[in-house]
């Protein structure tokens, strides 16, 4: 029984936080808002009792229905079906020393953080949500050192509502050297680390995970039967902007220390104040321009900036500079159908013409700048260095193409940048 003091000191003690995963391509929060176990972020907390698993006992089956292992709910196990004959089942036991965290599509209890396809930004009919997702049902897992420096470990693939993980005679899986076992999941779980983020960022060379948590070069597809080379030397160890690709979905791994020095939300919206303070005029109209709330940043408003993103001047909403009918359609035909397509009054620049929003999500930013850069061409306006760091980051897209996009939105850049300075007129008077 603990003492009152005891008890307040317990209560008052602030758990340890990991750090946050956060989803690319929301900005903010989730479309319908974050309900539960389905949210744009999820922060990992040490647990009140450590949850995490360790591989104990080896099993070499020829009836994978004889182990206990696989039809005890309260044992985890991953079962590799070599053939119909041989099963290698390894057991895992409780580890006092590490938390689980599992990542997936299903929303079946074992799953922490439920994440889907994300839309990436493109225009698509709605029918698209109707597409089967590539994102696995049981992704992948995180597991934490319960002690400092609390170092956290990606691997693919997640426990069942079984406990198990079960990799058929499909899937890409080989003995180690060692005589272990290991395998990759159909679509693969890719892995990012980048050098010094995020004051002098560099992007490292895009990785895949086993289920045993190894790194490997990419298979030659995303989902191809062989396996690319053990990368020697490489880690799981998630670090401060570390990416991690579900083949669906792109999380950004931001650690507990990362997240202090990051601009917070109300830093933001002190620049987004800063930034209407100063008035910024539309040329045309001559009207005040003004960046809407943050919480309101996605239904747009009467004051609402937009912008030439060829030349980057700063508008309101207006129907000047619209390319005759005929030019037009020939023109964006040749650019691929972006739409939209203006000449802008200030130096008849023609190019992409949209609203401007200000990215919300500040676990996005490099720094605390000032929101001076749009995105080409959805206009999501963050600072320079944050513009610039996304323009080089090449994502995952598809099975094996790779594009930068706009962490805000996930809709691919374009031009080369992919993003464009901003030039705002002051008042006249």
């Amino acid at each position: 029984m603990l003492s009152p003091n005891q008890d307040e000191h317990a209560r008052s003690k602030d758990p340890v936080k990991y750090g946050e995963l956060v989803i690319l391509g929301y900005n903010g929060s989730l479309p319908g808002g974050d309900k539960g176990r389905k949210r744009s972020r999820f922060a990992l907390y040490r647990r009140a009792k450590a949850n995490g698993v360790k591989p104990s006992t080896v099993h070499i089956l020829s009836n994978p229905q004889d182990s206990k292992a696989v039809n005890s709910r309260g044992q985890h196990s991953i079962s590799f079906t070599l053939s119909r004959n041989q099963t290698v089942v390894v057991e895992y036991c409780h580890d006092n020393d590490t938390d689980m965290f599992q990542i997936g599509r299903s929303t079946e209890s074992p799953i922490d953080f439920v994440v889907t396809d994300t839309p990436g930004g493109s225009k698509e009919s709605e029918d698209s949500s109707v597409a089967p997702s590539t994102i696995s049902r049981f992704a992948c897992r995180v597991v934490c050192e319960r002690n400092p420096p609390y170092t956290a470990r990606i691997y693919a693939a997640g426990f069942d509502s079984s406990k198990n993980i079960f990799l058929g005679e499909k899937a890409t899986k080989w003995k180690n050297t060692d005589g272990q076992m290991d395998g990759l999941t159909t679509n693969g779980v890719l892995v990012m680390h980048p050098q010094g983020f995020p004051e002098e960022s560099k992007q490292g060379m895009w990785r895949e995970i086993s289920v045993c948590g190894d790194v490997y070069t990419l298979r030659e597809t995303r989902s191809g039967p062989i396996r690319g080379q053990l990368a020697q030397g490489e880690s799981s160890a998630l670090q401060d902007g570390s990416l991690v690709d579900l083949c669906g979905a792109t999380l950004l791994w931001r650690t507990a220390e990362g997240l202090l020095k990051a601009p917070t939300l109300r830093h933001l919206d002190a620049l987004r104040l800063e930034l209407n303070a100063a008035r910024p005029q539309c040329p045309v109209g001559l009207s005040t321009l003004a960046f809407p709330s943050l919480p309101r940043s996605h239904s747009l408003e009467e004051r609402q900036p937009w912008a030439y993103l060829a030349c980057g001047h700063v508008h309101g909403r207006h129907d000047w500079g619209q390319r005759p009918e005929r030019t037009r359609d020939r023109e964006e035909g040749a650019s691929g159908g972006t739409g939209g397509r203006r000449e802008c009054p200030l130096c008849r620049t023609v190019g992409p013409y949209v609203p401007l929003w200000l990215g919300c999500e500040p676990a996005f930013y490099m720094d605390a700048g000032a929101p001076t850069h749009a995105f080409v061409p959805c206009g999501h306006v963050c600072s320079e260095r944050t513009a610039r760091y996304w323009a080089e980051t090449p994502l995952p897209h598809g099975t094996h193409a790779f594009r930068p996009a706009c962490p805000f939105c996930s809709a691919p850049l374009s031009g080369s940048p992919g993003f464009t300075r901003l030039i705002f007129q002051g008042p006249i008077d």
